[in-house]
C-alpha cells in the first residue's frame, strides 16, 4: 500500500493595497493593489519557488486584492492553469461603518482600549454599515446568489471564523490530507481565522496574531490532519515578524 503524502498549506496575505497605504480600514470594500504591492506578491512567489513548492490549487476571496495578489504569484510560478476557486468566506473582516475611515482617526475618537478591542478581540464590534451602503454591497452581482443574511452589517472576529470553518472543514482540509499544495491567497483577518482555527487559539492568542503583507506562511498537513509546525513557518521569518509588529502598530502613530 502506498503511504499518503503529507499536504502544504501556504497562506498569504495580499500585497499592499490602497487601503493599506492610506491606513483605512478595508472590509469588503474592493480596494486595488498598489504597484508596490503587486511587487509584493511576485516577491511572495520568489520565496514559495525557492522553497521548491508548486501550489496544486488556489484559493481566493472575491476582492480584487486577493485575486490579483494570487494572479501575480501564480503567474511568476507558471502555474496559471491550475484550479482556483473563489469565495466570500475568505473576505475580509467586515467592519461595518469604520470602512474607509482612517485607524488613526478611529482610535483617536473611538480611545484607545476600544479601538484595540474593534481590531483584535474575539467579541467586540464595531457599529454597523449604514442601511444605504449596505443595501448597496447587498445589490453587487458578486453576491447574488448569496441569501442577503450572509452578506453582514459588521462582523465580530468570531463571526469572521465561523464562516471561516466550513471552508476549512468542508474544501481546505481534505484536500491537504490527500496530500495537495494549497495555497490561500486572502486578507489579514480571514487569514487570522484560519490560524487561529488550525493552531486551536485561545483569546489571548488571537489578539496578539498579526498577519503580514506578502509573507507567505506554510503548515504541514499529515494524512491525519495533524498541522505543524504550531504557529507555521514563514519563508523569511525576520521580515515577517518585523511585518507583523507593524501591522500591530497600525493607527498608533
Amino acid at each position: 500500500m502506498t503511504r499518503a503524502s503529507s499536504g502544504t498549506l501556504i497562506l498569504l496575505r495580499h500585497g499592499r493595497s490602497e487601503a493599506n497605504a492610506a491606513e483605512v480600514f478595508g472590509g469588503w470594500a474592493d480596494y486595488p493593489l498598489t504597484p508596490d504591492g503587486r511587487q509584493h506578491a511576485a516577491d511572495a512567489a520568489r520565496l514559495i519557488a525557492r522553497a521548491g513548492l508548486a501550489p496544486d490549487v488556489v484559493h481566493t476571496s472575491l476582492l480584487r486584492r486577493s485575486i490579483h495578489t494570487a494572479d501575480t504569484v501564480l503567474d511568476h510560478l507558471d502555474r496559471a492553469w491550475i484550479p482556483v476557486r473563489r469565495t466570500w468566506r475568505l473576505n475580509e473582516r467586515q467592519y461595518g461603518a469604520l470602512t474607509g475611515r482612517s485607524k488613526q482617526q478611529t482610535r483617536r475618537d473611538a480611545g484607545l482600549v476600544r479601538y484595540e478591542q474593534w481590531r483584535r478581540s474575539l467579541h467586540a464590534c464595531p457599529p454597523p454599515l449604514p442601511p444605504d451602503r449596505l443595501a448597496l454591497l447587498r445589490a453587487d452581482p458578486r453576491y447574488a446568489a448569496l441569501p442577503g443574511g450572509c452578506i453582514p452589517a459588521v462582523e465580530t472576529f468570531a463571526q469572521v471564523t465561523a464562516r471561516v470553518l466550513p471552508y476549512w472543514s468542508d474544501l481546505l482540509a481534505p484536500a491537504l490530507t490527500r496530500g495537495a499544495t494549497v495555497l490561500v491567497a486572502a486578507h489579514g483577518n480571514s487569514l487570522r481565522a484560519l490560524v487561529a482555527l488550525v493552531d486551536h487559539l485561545d483569546e489571548p492568542g488571537i489578539r496578539t496574531l498579526n498577519i503580514p503583507a506578502a509573507e507567505p506562511l506554510l503548515y504541514t498537513v499529515t494524512p491525519g490532519l495533524l498541522l505543524g509546525p504550531p504557529g507555521g513557518r514563514y519563508l523569511a521569518p525576520h521580515r515577517a515578524l518585523a511585518a507583523a509588529r507593524a501591522v500591530a502598530a497600525e493607527g498608533h502613530h
